[in-house]
């Protein structure tokens, strides 16, 4: 199979969650930039508060999952 339609293959599995994934991290920057927009803080904290998005993404999924198998 070409490369193409591995990736095509693989994005047909998978579309719900890619597109759930770029609503998270699109929404989570947004949120971040317009609030550091707002507030006068240094740069260090705007790449510190995008990066936590990383672990907030990590930890919503991970508490949705035992939240669903608990049911």
């Amino acid at each position: 199979m070409s490369l193409t339609g591995t990736v095509l293959d693989h994005v047909r599995e998978h579309r719900s969650g890619m597109v759930v994934d770029l609503a998270f991290a699109v929404i989570w920057v947004a949120v971040v930039s317009a609030l550091f927009d707002v507030l006068s803080a240094p740069t260090w904290a705007y790449h510190v508060s995008l990066f936590a998005g990383v672990v907030a993404y990590f930890g919503f999924f991970a508490s949705l999952e035992s939240a669903r198998d608990a049911q």
